[in-house]
């Protein structure tokens, strides 16, 4: 019995300080690879199909203003002033689960870095609560302003597809920095389901949550620049 408490206690010892670490370090180097960019590459073999990924770090003040101002807007428009989660969402969520609706998004864009970063997808409770620990991490050490970087460097934002330079350069023909207000808009309308809402190639659905985006861009709190 006490060798397994020791053999527990030196485990948690052991992931809480590697994983302070890696936030620590992670606050100061790029994130060039992320769990679900190797997920989706073995998917891709899976099917049979030659793995691609397209991804290029690029810091925030290369990102133009339009597009953390139409992220927000679309997922998460009290990001500049939750400690990482939306507890009125939350509770939305929950309220509409037990009404048996259809499941909505509640996670943060603080919650969503921290999957991105440092877990998998999926919903389990334990990677529920892990979510929640990055996430208080992230928010004390990195700060809004890091955690934005790392979000737009490394969402999924269409098929192989991760970051806002990637995405500018393939889906736009220009570079993040050079982005309109108008395509922040229309990739920020892609990103609940990136896979199946293709920014380069938008569908009226898109278009009108695009115009609902960029109304939306104008009510919220600005990000700093």
């Amino acid at each position: 019995m006490n060798t397994l408490l020791r053999w527990l206690r030196n485990l948690l010892i052991f992931f809480f300080t590697s994983s302070l670490l890696a936030v620590v370090i992670f606050k100061f180097i790029p994130v060039y690879f992320t769990p679900l960019m190797i997920i989706r590459c073995c998917e891709q073999v899976a099917d049979g199909e030659t793995p691609t990924l397209r991804h290029q770090w690029v810091s925030l003040d290369q990102i133009n203003h339009n597009l953390p101002q139409a992220v927000m807007a679309s997922e998460d428009n009290l990001f500049l002033q939750h400690n990482g989660f939306d507890l009125e969402q939350i509770q939305k969520a929950q309220l509409d689960a037990k009404k048996g609706k259809r499941q909505r998004g509640a996670s943060t864009i603080s919650q969503q870095t921290a999957k991105n970063v440092f877990l998998w997808n999926g919903r389990s409770w334990l990677r529920k609560g892990l979510e929640a620990y990055f996430t208080l991490l992230i928010e004390k050490i990195w700060g809004k302003q890091r955690i934005m970087e790392v979000y737009l460097n490394s969402i999924e934002m269409g098929k192989g597809l991760y970051g806002a330079q990637a995405t500018a350069l393939t889906n736009f023909n220009t570079t993040a920095s050079k982005l309109t207000r108008k395509q922040s808009a229309l990739i920020a309308a892609s990103l609940p389901n990136p896979l199946e809402r293709d920014s380069a190639h938008p569908s009226q659905y898109m278009r009108k949550r695009q115009r609902q985006i960029m109304d939306l861009m104008n009510k919220i709190d600005q990000f700093p620049e």
